[in-house]
Order: C-alpha cells, then structure tokens, then sequence
C-alpha cells in the first residue's frame, strides 16, 4: 500500500504542475514559450498543444 500511495501522490503532483505550466502558457511568447512547452513534453511526452480557437 505504501508504494500506491507514493505512486498516487506522484500522479496528483503531476497533474497540478501540468495544470500550473498550461495555465502560464496561455499568456506566453518567444524564449519563455518555448520553455513551458519543452517542461509539459518533458512531464508528458505524448501531449500536444491544442489548436487555438478562431473567433476568441
């Protein structure tokens, strides 16, 4: 039960940083883009970047 929990508590921490660099990249140009997004691939390998709505 112990390495569950350790497991878990990894998968939730993930989740709130992915969370916290999604938030930060919505606002984000040039260098500092480029550093989020190579931060969320390094977390999530497999995760792309949703196409921007037109209209908004």
């Amino acid at each position: 039960m112990v390495e569950r929990r350790i497991e878990l508590d990894r998968r939730y921490k993930r989740k709130k940083k992915m969370k916290k660099l999604k938030d930060k990249l919505t606002t984000a140009t040039g260098e500092a883009r480029e550093k989020l997004l190579y931060k969320i691939r390094r977390l999530s390998p497999f995760w792309t970047e949703p196409a921007k709505a037109e209209g908004k």
